[in-house]
């Protein structure tokens, strides 16, 4: 899981220049920086997860932060399908994310009452 994780962290970052909106500077500085953070958390996650399992909570803050940032960062949205091509990637890449951190944290749970 912690795999699919970074390449949500990794396609959220390239987003921007993947569905077209790389002119909406705001949103698209805000994109990278998630998905460089996203991705960053999922090979800590990874690779130290004794060590790094007290900041699991992070990453579902960062998808529900990806669903919302369309709405808070608009400021310089100017076209329909702009917008619409933003919220839809970000709406599906936070999703995705919370849903597998939720999966992740429930593993580990079930791993700590066995």
């Amino acid at each position: 899981m912690h795999g699919l994780i970074a390449l949500t962290g990794l396609y959220l970052a390239a987003s921007p220049w993947i569905v077209g909106f790389s002119g909406l500077t705001d949103l698209a500085i805000n994109n990278l920086i998630m998905g460089v953070a996203l991705t960053l958390l999922a090979a800590g996650f990874a690779s130290t997860y004794g060590r790094t399992h007290t900041m699991s909570w992070v990453a579902p803050v960062v998808g529900i932060w990806t669903i919302i940032a369309p709405w808070a960062v608009a400021g310089d949205m100017s076209t329909t399908s702009t917008v619409w091509s933003n919220v839809v990637t970000n709406v599906v890449t936070g999703a995705i994310t919370v849903a597998l951190r939720a999966a992740a944290m429930g593993v580990a749970v079930m791993r700590k009452k066995v």
